[in-house]
């Protein structure tokens, strides 16, 4: 069986977080850049099937710039067999629609029996990758899975809903997209640190996929104005001195946070 795991490198969470006001892109030097964990744990999924089933290859697909090789190099030191990296200048600031299909021609390229990625990216939010993949793919997409059980020919899962749980399957080949209620990653040991050096690590350009995108239509989307958020104003302070109730009461209804 084959696996691959779509990852992508994020702005650190814990960092400074911001937008180029010149593209409107996001700034990927404002912070530490980092594997996202939701890619993590979607990982983790593939690597703990292959600590069961060791004749299972992880391969790990992600759409990002060269400068990006070394925090994949994570994904190898984790365990991954090997990562196919798509690295072009003019797929900067691709929308999901780009996006997706894109990837659907990496993951083509390498083969698959079940593709996993996260339901949603932390510097994104799109949250509707896995079913246009699925969609382009022509293959099952299960969505937003708590829970993973994957056999020879099938996988299935538990997606919790407003209403409870439901238990969702479909036949491999599949997309699947997990969330953060699967386990945490693997730490990289200092064996899989040094083993990552020796794994295929292959880099391709937009060129080298079957995609049909003609690289005058990337990114597909405009942005037509940016601007800074405004810096936060003072905030009112309530002195209690025997009616701060009734002046935090006429403080709500000024400001439509409650009904008058």
């Amino acid at each position: 069986m084959r696996i691959v795991v779509l990852v992508k490198e994020v702005p650190d969470t814990y960092g400074d977080r911001r937008l180029d006001l010149q593209t409107g892109l996001a700034d990927r030097e404002a912070s530490e850049r980092v594997l996202d964990e939701i890619g993590e744990r979607a990982l983790e999924v593939a690597l703990s099937h292959v600590d069961a089933h060791p004749e299972t290859e992880v391969v790990v697909v992600s759409m990002a710039s060269e400068a990006a090789s070394a925090t994949l190099r994570k994904a190898l030191s984790m365990g991954a067999a090997s990562v196919l990296q798509v690295a072009d200048e003019q797929l900067a600031g691709a929308d999901l629609g780009v996006t997706a299909r894109v990837l659907a021609a990496a993951a083509r390229r390498v083969g698959f029996d079940l593709v996993i990625t996260g339901n949603m990216s932390t510097d994104g939010d799109g949250g509707v990758l896995p079913a246009m993949l699925g969609e382009h793919l022509g293959v099952p997409a299960v969505t937003s899975l708590s829970t993973v059980v994957l056999t020879d020919d099938a996988v299935s899962g538990t997606r919790t809903t407003d209403h409870g749980s439901a238990t969702v399957s479909a036949q491999l080949p599949a997309v699947i997209s997990i969330t953060e209620a699967l386990p945490d990653a693997r730490f990289p040991n200092f064996k899989g640190i040094m083993a990552a050096k020796k794994k295929p690590f292959e880099t391709v350009t937009l060129a080298d996929l079957d995609v049909g995108i003609d690289p005058a239509t990337v990114p597909q989307s405009i942005m037509t104005a940016v601007e800074a958020r405004p810096p936060r104003g003072a905030g009112v302070k309530i002195e209690d001195d025997g009616n701060a109730g009734e002046r935090l009461a006429a403080f709500l209804i000024e400001n439509r946070l409650v009904e008058g």
